[in-house]
């Protein structure tokens, strides 16, 4: 209870005056509860840093897998999108002098959509351009020749055989990135 309420009460103030008083401190008394109910809450306590991301480790399974032997050049993607990482890897180890390093220019000579099917070993079956440099035969040239002259590619175990799709990003001075590995384009 307010104080002068209180006060009110115990003095035993009389008539007009008492009531007024009175009035006035409920009204005192209420427009202070209601400020005080209006006011912002306490600031919440500061967020738990986050925790760091769960490693999951993939294993390849136990038990044997039909098909090719296993051996240091298989893949265990599941899908031809997983595949195309491990494509792009092995085309880049065979061709570490010739890959474009750093964020490539702007404009670029040639840009080419590629599928490329492989049998089970690993070996070209066919290529086949969905989006063809028409305007740099050589270029085409240089890429169905180098991706022929990579084979055998990584097993495809899980899947058998796959047709995996990859864009050829093609500098002007005959370097190239993969767009799986690129390093981005200024």
């Amino acid at each position: 209870m307010n104080l002068s309420l209180l006060r009110l009460l115990l003095h035993g103030i009389s008539g007009a005056s008492w009531l007024a008083t009175l009035l006035a401190s409920l009204l005192a008394s209420l427009v202070a509860a209601l400020l005080a109910a209006c006011s912002s809450p306490p600031p919440a306590p500061a967020p738990a840093p986050p925790a760091p991301p769960h490693k999951v480790e993939l294993t390849p399974p136990t038990s044997p897998v039909p098909g090719p032997e296993r051996n240091a050049a298989s893949s265990w993607a599941s899908t031809a999108r997983e595949y195309r990482q491990d494509a792009a890897h092995h085309l880049y180890k065979l061709n570490s002098d010739r890959i474009y390093k750093g964020r490539l220019p702007p404009m670029l000579y040639a840009i080419g959509v590629l599928d490329v099917e492989l049998d089970r070993q690993g070996r070209v079956m066919s290529t086949h351009w969905k989006r063809a440099p028409n305007h740099a035969p050589e270029v085409m040239a240089e890429i169905e020749k180098t991706v022929r002259q990579a084979a055998p590619y990584p097993a495809p175990t899980r899947m058998g055989k796959v047709v995996y799709t990859d864009v050829w990003l093609w500098h002007k001075n005959g370097r190239f990135q993969l767009d799986t590995l690129t390093e981005g384009q200024d």
